[in-house]
């Protein structure tokens, strides 16, 4: 830097650290005015591990601005101290929440599907009912991850194939081990001029990972008996057979992960469109034809479990955002839960669900009695001059 500029001056690492908290107080500070105005938030959280071993927690904001546009923030990075429990995770939450002011506009939080989360939310619902009055009762409160229980259902089906993913994941751990490895195959890929692309490794916490892994093995299917002739340590090649079952499993996966790249969007509400992606998965489980002697049996079968488990409840907050999407309406209702529910479950829920807003509706109007009443004497003052 002396050569390029000859007046540059070093900057203390002391001075860096000081100038990088000043630049997050002053965004911290904007933020926290932001959100003074607005009304109600959702928040989501995830806990990871860090290459130190040390865990902490993201609590991340959601919420609509005054121009109507959907916002999301992190909020912070929360050390969780051990043991891992729903207390101990209630009480990381409920500080944060404190901190940023924003403890009594939460309306949702979204969690993955964890046992210590169930109780860490039951927790802080408690919590935060002394002071204010959630809606519906707190019905809507707590929210499962949809992308975290989908990667679980597809994970749990996998699990009854092990044998066929197998040996395409133990092609990709070898090849992958060293760079001499990596070189030879990409060799022989150019050679036979087949895609540019890596090699991906599967990994049973992201979701698709299975299916991305499959579907790029088989661009490179006529790579590996090549490799093999140059490797003679390589003794995980899949036989016709197994491709053949590949291309089948990645044909059926890929509408689960159609359904996963729609949900997680975060530029555009989501809600709205989990409703029609969950009936188009019971439809794929229900309409997958495969005989008792099949491979894929085994998988179907447990997949419709683990579905019927997760989903075998009315979910009312994915069932409310449908509807208020006025393209639906109850229509949409009436027209998935015959085929997501049975015949007698279907009608129950269908009530509920028209209950559940009925009641949101009367809340609303109560909150905003008296605002509603000054608008409704402004109107008719104006009308009559």
């Amino acid at each position: 830097m002396k050569n390029a500029t000859p007046h540059y001056e070093k900057i203390s690492r002391a001075t860096t650290r000081k100038d990088c908290i000043t630049s997050y107080e002053i965004e911290k500070r904007k933020l926290m005015a932001e959100l003074k105005q607005v009304n109600r938030v959702s928040v989501t959280t995830a806990l990871w591990r860090s290459d130190q071993k040390v865990s902490y927690m993201v609590v991340t904001c959601h919420y609509v601005d005054s121009s109507w546009n959907l916002q999301k923030r992190n909020l912070n990075f929360c050390e969780v101290p051990p043991p891992h429990t729903g207390i101990v995770v209630c009480d990381v939450l409920n500080k944060c929440l404190v901190e940023w002011g924003i403890e009594n506009k939460v309306w949702t939080v979204t969690v993955d599907n964890a046992a210590y989360n169930h109780v860490a939310i039951q927790c802080l619902k408690e919590n935060l009912s002394y002071k204010n009055c959630l809606p519906l009762c707190g019905k809507l409160f707590h929210v499962r991850c949809f992308a975290h229980i989908l990667n679980i259902l597809v994970q749990d089906g996998l699990s009854k194939i092990q044998n066929i993913i197998s040996n395409v994941l133990d092609t990709m751990k070898h090849i992958s081990a060293s760079e001499h490895r990596i070189k030879m195959f990409s060799e022989i890929a150019k050679q036979l001029q087949v895609s540019s692309k890596k090699l991906i490794m599967d990994c049973c916490t992201r979701l698709n990972a299975t299916y991305f892994m499959l579907s790029t093995a088989l661009k490179f299917k006529d790579v590996f008996p090549r490799y093999q002739q140059r490797d003679p340590t390589y003794n995980y090649l899949p036989s016709d057979e197994d491709w053949e079952k590949v291309i089948v499993v990645c044909s059926f996966l890929e509408e689960f992960n159609e359904v996963t790249h729609i949900i997680s969007g975060s530029e555009y509400p989501t809600s709205k469109l989990f409703l029609p992606e969950l009936y188009n998965i019971k439809k794929l489980l229900k309409n997958t034809n495969v005989g008792e002697d099949s491979f894929m049996a085994d998988m179907i079968k447990k997949m419709k479990t683990k579905f019927d488990k997760y989903w075998g409840d009315c979910n009312l907050l994915i069932s409310i955002a449908a509807v208020l999407d006025p393209r639906n309406k109850m229509k949409l209702i009436e027209w998935c839960f015959p085929e997501i529910y049975s015949e007698v479950d279907a009608v129950e829920h269908i009530v509920t669900v028209r209950e559940t807003l009925r009641n949101l509706y009367n809340e609303y109007v109560e909150a905003h009695k008296k605002n509603i009443g000054e608008k409704d004497v402004q109107s008719e003052s104006k009308r009559k001059l």
